[in-house]
Order: C-alpha cells, then sequence, then structure tokens
C-alpha cells in the first residue's frame, strides 16, 4: 500500500499492517504520519515483490544505468534529491544475475508524480522502500520552484507505459498525454514538464487511462 500526501511525501507499508475493525465507524490506524498542513491525496495498491535492501539497490542502479545508456538526455533539468538515502550508502554493493534482473524487472511498477505546476516524472516502485505504517513517510517528489512558493503534489499513483492521461487545471485546460512519453526519474526529483500552464493556473485533476481503455 502507498499513502501519497500534499507536500510530496509518501508512505510504502503491507497490508497486513492495518488491522481488521469490527464496525464501520471506527477510527482505524493511523497509515502515515502528516506534517502540519499535509494531507493525503492518493492510496495506491503495489505489486509486492520479494526482495533484500541489497537485491533493491543493485536493481536501481542496472535499471539506471540501462536508460542513462538507452535514452538521451531530458528536455527539462531535475532538481537534485531532496533527501540524500543514507541507506543506500551503508548497504553492500552486489552484482545480479540476469535471471534475477529479469526476474525483478518483470515485476516492475512505475508510480506517476505530478505536481500543480504541471512538473511531474514517473519512478520505479522499487524506490519506494517498506517500512511500518504511522511514520513520517520519504520524499515523493520535490516541490520547490526557483522563483515561486513550493507547489503541491496533485497526484500519485501506478501507471504503465501504454496507459494515456488526462490533466485538467483550473482554469478548464486539459490535455491527453501518453505516458510512455514521461520521463523516469528519482524518487525525490522534480521531474519534467507535462503540462505547460499559464500564469495564474494549476493542474488540479489527473486522471489514468489505462491501456485497454485509451483507445486511438
Amino acid at each position: 500500500m502507498l499513502l501519497a500526501t500534499r507536500n510530496g511525501k509518501c508512505i510504502r507499508f503491507e497490508v497486513g499492517d492495518v488491522r481488521v475493525f469490527a464496525s464501520r465507524a471506527s477510527t482505524g490506524v493511523r497509515g502515515i504520519n502528516l506534517a502540519k498542513g499535509d494531507e493525503v491525496i492518493s492510496m495506491s495498491m503495489l505489486r509486492h515483490t520479494e526482495y533484500s535492501t541489497e537485491e533493491r539497490y543493485a536493481y536501481l542502479r542496472r535499471a539506471k544505468a540501462e536508460r542513462e545508456g538507452a535514452e538521451p538526455a531530458a528536455a527539462e533539468p531535475e532538481a537534485a534529491p531532496a533527501e540524500p538515502e543514507s541507506e543506500e550508502a551503508e548497504t553492500p554493493a552486489i552484482q545480479l544475475s540476469d535471471e534475477r534482473y529479469a526476474e525483478m524487472k518483470k515485476n516492475e511498477e512505475f508510480i506517476l508524480s505530478v505536481a500543480e505546476d504541471g512538473y511531474g516524472k514517473l519512478t520505479l516502485a522499487y524506490e519506494y522502500r517498506i517500512t511500518g505504517r504511522g511514520g513520517k513517510g520519504i520524499g515523493n517528489i520535490s516541490l520547490d520552484r526557483p522563483k515561486a512558493p513550493p507547489a503541491h503534489c496533485v497526484a500519485a499513483f501506478p501507471a504503465a507505459e501504454g496507459d494515456q492521461l488526462l490533466l485538467v487545471t483550473q482554469q478548464g485546460q486539459i490535455i491527453r498525454t501518453p505516458v510512455a512519453g514521461i520521463r523516469v526519474a528519482g524518487r525525490s526529483t522534480r521531474g519534467v514538464v507535462i503540462f505547460r500552464i499559464d500564469e495564474g493556473d494549476k493542474v488540479v485533476s489527473v486522471s489514468r487511462l489505462r491501456e485497454d481503455e485509451a483507445g486511438g
């Protein structure tokens, strides 16, 4: 389960961590410890794959190297990671066998994150480490802007390469774009421009059209 927030945080934990309550009116348990002024904007179910911490980082390194060798540079510069993950520096580097890499790639998912200023990106679900529920979460998307107040995250959910997106702005502008055209970037980066919006406008809604629904 992945919870994402308006201020660019997220948390991933196992469904089994959520208790079953007898009453619909029960308060339930805390999924994420929100900072003041923040709020949850989405909940997504992710495919679970068994792997060690060493395998996770080995896969991410190899996948990144393959993308950088096959893709041109992005049209828009990425922001530097907002919060370096010290866990990676402390994790011994290993090499995945081709068979194990192919197995993990078969279960690969991408999380699409979009900010209200039209920036967004795809991030490998393997970058979202599994933790216990109720924590403060980790960075999902950088929302800082050079000459403006920080933006807010308006969408964060799994998306596949064959899907399409519909983005709508507060002033009624709409765009339909293929997911395949969106760059894969790190968890705490800003991404690239998906929708160029007018000054004073902002993205308020993002919908996913699955490959079998997108049509021509």
